[in-house]
């Protein structure tokens, strides 16, 4: 049995689930690449990162739908025989005026930010459990933290993820697993898409780094988090910022 650590990470397939499926991989994790809608991202990096010989399997699966996370993660049990990280990466946003904001919006931006940490966690905790061992590592935002303007729901969803952390983490700790939360600052992904470049340079001026985040530098605190330098680590926020909230 390949003795290397098994990671799944959920919305995998582009920004910072991307670079994290890169990382883990390249340091010999085994990983599930978990994705919903983006086929043809995820199965770009599938391949090119199975040509490399890495340990690396692809699945598809909406984490809000508790049937699908289960049969992820049965796939994975059946793979690799075992979970040791779970990376609660799935998310979507939107900006809105409260007011304008649908029953239907509402309920998407809660199943799939929060709901999915919800079912990805529990799906997996029925083996991490009885091995007495695990790292569950959730993706919030600083906006979870702070509140954003016109992202209400968005918000709300990811406050409730560093709820949930803190929370769980004092559940699970007697089983030996470690729950943390990674709440980012301004990253460059497909979720600024929206931006002026006037409005990502006011954003870059208003960091004190003078710089918006990386993927890659959200996916390296993942990794310290799953790596045994964390084993004291549990319920904590880390927030990679560069100091925009502080």
């Amino acid at each position: 049995m390949n003795k290397n650590k098994t990671v799944i990470i959920s919305g995998a397939s582009g920004g910072i689930g991307r670079s994290m499926v890169v990382l883990f991989a390249i340091n010999r994790y085994n990983v599930i690449l978990n994705y919903n809608r983006s086929l043809e991202k995820a199965q770009l990096l599938y391949r090119k990162l199975k040509s490399k010989g890495l340990s690396i399997e692809l699945f598809q699966a909406d984490v809000s739908k508790r049937v699908q996370v289960d049969a992820m993660v049965d796939y994975c049990i059946n793979q690799f025989g075992k979970i040791d990280i779970l990376i609660n990466n799935s998310g979507v946003s939107q900006q809105k005026i409260f007011t304008d904001i649908s029953e239907d919006e509402w309920d998407y931006m809660i199943n799939v930010n929060l709901k999915g940490v919800f079912n990805c966690t529990q799906s997996v905790l029925k083996h991490m459990i009885r091995e007495k061992s695990g790292k569950i590592i959730n993706i919030s935002s600083i906006w979870g933290m702070v509140g954003a303007s016109c992202e209400v729901h968005y918000s709300s969803a990811k406050a409730g993820v560093i709820g949930f952390t803190k929370a769980l983490s004092k559940e699970l700790g007697p089983s030996n697993i470690q729950v943390n939360c990674i709440a980012p600052g301004i990253i460059e992904t497909d979720m600024l898409s929206s931006f002026s470049l006037e409005e990502l340079k006011q954003l870059k001026d208003e960091t004190p780094l003078i710089r918006l985040g990386k993927p890659k530098d959200i996916a390296r605190c993942a990794l310290f988090l799953a790596s045994k330098n964390a084993d004291f680590f549990t319920g904590q926020i880390l927030s990679p910022n560069g100091g925009f909230v502080i």
